[in-house]
C-alpha cells in the first residue's frame, strides 16, 4: 500500500553544497512520522521541498499518489498539507478567534462580494472556528490578542490555524523549541490527541518528545537519511548514536 506522502529520490543542492541528498521517504497515513537529526542535517530544507518553499534540484515528491513536486508553496495547503514553521506565524494584533476565522475564510469557498459582509454572516465558518479553538485547548483566550498569549499558546494558535484549512497532513517543524518543560508537555499532549485523525510529520530536537510521539523515525545526517524504524530501534542504532554524538552541531 503506497504510503500518504512518499519521497523519491529527493535532493537539493545550493550551488556546490549538497542539503539533502537522495533521500526516500513514505509516510504511513495517520501516522506520527518525526524526522531527527543534528542540526545541519537538511531536516527543514527537506520540509521546504516537500512545501513547495524551495524546488528540488531532482526527485519527485508526491502526495495522495499525485506529483506535487516544485507546486508553489500557496498551492500547497489546497492539496491537503498544512505546515507549521519554526518560528510562529500569526496575526499578533488578531484576537484568538479572528486568526482562526481568518485562515479558515481564507480557504472557503466564498463569493466575490462576500468580504463585504460582517464575521456574524458566516455562521458555519464561525462555529467551526470556535470547535478548533476549543480542541487547542485555547477556548478561554478566544476574545484575547494573539499578542498576549504566552508562547507555548502563541504554538498552539499556530496548529489551529494550520487545522482551519482542513489539512490531512500536518508538518510541524520544531514545535516545542523555545517552550518551558510544562509548554513542551502540553504541546506533546495536543500532538497525542491529533494523532490518528491527521497524519503528522514532525522535525524535533527534544529526544523524550520523539520516542513518546513517534510512530516511525527517519534520522537524517549530512542531507541523508541513516537509519529508520520505530523509538525502540532507533534508541539502539549505532549509527544514529555516532550521527549524535560525532556529527556537527
Amino acid at each position: 500500500m503506497a504510503g500518504l506522502l512518499e519521497c523519491h529520490a529527493l535532493s537539493k543542492n545550493f550551488d556546490a553544497v549538497a542539503a539533502v541528498v537522495d533521500v526516500n521517504l513514505e509516510v504511513t497515513e495517520g501516522s506520527v512520522h518525526s524526522i531527527i537529526g543534528p542540526n545541519g542535517a537538511g531536516k527543514t530544507t527537506f520540509f521546504n521541498l516537500i512545501s513547495g518553499e524551495v524546488p528540488p534540484t531532482a526527485g519527485r515528491v508526491y502526495f495522495k499518489g499525485r506529483d506535487i513536486t516544485g507546486l508553489p508553496s500557496h498551492q500547497i495547503p489546497h492539496v491537503g498539507i498544512a505546515r507549521c514553521f519554526q518560528r510562529t506565524n500569526i496575526f499578533p494584533k488578531l484576537t484568538v478567534f479572528e486568526n482562526v476565522w481568518v485562515a479558515m475564510f481564507s480557504r472557503s469557498n466564498s463569493g466575490a462580494l462576500d468580504f463585504i459582509k460582517r464575521v456574524s454572516d458566516f455562521g458555519e465558518i464561525g462555529d467551526k472556528t470556535r470547535e478548533i479553538i476549543s480542541e487547542l485547548g485555547l477556548e478561554e483566550k478566544l476574545t484575547e490578542r494573539a499578542e498576549t498569549l504566552s508562547h507555548g499558546q502563541q504554538r498552539a494558535l499556530e496548529v489551529a490555524i494550520a487545522l482551519a484549512g482542513a489539512p490531512t497532513l500536518i508538518l510541524l517543524d520544531e514545535p516545542t523549541q523555545g517552550l518551558a518543560p510544562e509548554a513542551t508537555q502540553q504541546m506533546t499532549q495536543l500532538i497525542q490527541r491529533l494523532a490518528g485523525r491527521y497524519t503528522i510529520l514532525l522535525i524535533e530536537h527534544k529526544m523524550h518528545v520523539v520516542m513518546a510521539i513517534s510512530h516511525w523515525i527517519s534520522v537524517m545526517h549530512f542531507g541523508q537519511i541513516i537509519a529508520e524504524g520505530g523509538p525502540d530501534e532507533i534508541r539502539q542504532n549505532e549509527a544514529v548514536q555516532k550521527a549524535y554524538l560525532g556529527g556537527r552541531r
